[in-house]
């Protein structure tokens, strides 16, 4: 599943609302244990096109909301 998810979101990197919409369903899909290592992949392959999208969306799954 997470291959899969990597997968989409590089599809869909060409769109900013479309890739916060894909990567906040990785979130609910991907198990727990694996989300450090989404994480850091997604800061690795994202950060220089939307690094306020993945702290926003990060930010609010690290508090929980």
């Amino acid at each position: 599943m997470l291959d899969y998810m990597k997968m989409i979101l590089m599809k869909v990197s060409f769109n900013k609302t479309l890739f916060e919409k894909e990567l906040r369903k990785a979130l609910n899909v991907i198990p727990t244990i694996e989300v450090p290592d989404f994480r850091t992949w997604c800061y690795q392959q994202f950060a220089r096109l939307y690094r306020r999208v993945l702290k926003r969306v990060f930010g609010e799954l690290s508090l929980g909301v």
